[in-house]
């Protein structure tokens, strides 16, 4: 089964549809699977004294002008749906509260999301589990314990899922990808498992490819040095594209696991064993 390969364009659109629009563009350019999104209800996420405090924005001077600016509305999602489904690519977004999720469940969409920030939020859980669509969850900054537990909640759904390996800092250090814990995940909760990054470069993507990974999902931007915390750990046009065709190599590379002898190595086994 060919890797899934997400291109996440979170908030990186900064609340501007062309922009989004290029990016979807450019997931599809480069062979992705899907392109994802996050959705938040503002007032339900974050508490007013937040919203109230400083911040220096293209929208203003609040934390509550910045995540407004960010935010798409209904209108908005239409079009993306309607785009996404002309340019042949899926959508998901990954909600952060529930009435986001039950946003979300307006749109014919295949798949769920469940941020590394939300695993622990079990109500959350509930609401997409009862879903019953393929999701996949994201693992950063949690213990087993915590992934004990939203397996649990999804399990007792009966909804499939994914695991994916992830290092919730922006951007990671190469060092602190630890793929070796996909091994564990996969061993202990008998699932696939994927890998979310949030590293420069491709090479620790590929590397988890290598280890077994199921998925692939990155954050993907037109330029870094554009407005938003998650530009920096995004990656641009040339390396989305280098890293899709890396990632189809590596399946290839890797093989099926059987033992084959190849027509051309049969062909020099002659040769030399006569």
């Amino acid at each position: 089964m060919s890797i899934f390969v997400t291109a996440e364009i979170g908030i990186n659109h900064n609340g501007d549809m062309q922009l989004a629009k290029k990016l979807i563009d450019l997931a599809v350019i480069a062979g992705c699977d899907a392109v994802k999104f996050q959705k938040r209800t503002i007032d339900k996420v974050y508490t007013k004294e937040y919203l109230d405090g400083f911040r220096e924005s293209p929208w203003g001077t609040t934390q509550r002008e910045q995540k407004e600016g960010l935010e798409f509305g209904l209108e908005d999602y239409q079009e993306i749906d309607r785009y996404c489904k002309e340019r042949g690519i899926e959508w998901f977004a990954s909600a952060w509260d529930i009435d986001s999720q039950k946003f979300l469940q307006q749109f014919d969409l295949k798949y769920n999301k469940v941020a590394s920030a939300m695993l622990t939020n079990d109500a959350l859980l509930e609401e997409i589990a009862r879903e019953g669509k393929y999701t996949f969850i994201a693992t950063g900054m949690s213990t087993y314990e915590e992934i004990d537990h939203a397996v649990e909640i999804f399990k007792n759904n009966g909804c499939e899922f994914e695991l994916m390996h992830c290092n919730s800092t922006y951007p990671m250090k190469p060092e602190d990808a630890n793929l070796n814990v996909m091994d564990e995940l996969s061993a202990r909760y008998g699932c696939k498992v994927g890998y979310s990054g949030h590293e420069a470069g491709t090479l620790v993507s590929v590397c988890a490819v290598a280890k077994g990974a199921t998925s692939i999902e990155r954050h993907i931007t037109l330029n870094q040095n554009m407005y938003g915390s998650d530009q920096k750990a995004s990656i641009e046009p040339e390396e989305l594209c280098r890293l899709v065709r890396e990632i189809r190599e590596a399946e290839l590379i890797l093989g099926t696991g059987e033992k084959i002898l190849t027509d051309a190595e049969l062909q020099v086994k002659a040769k030399l064993r006569g």
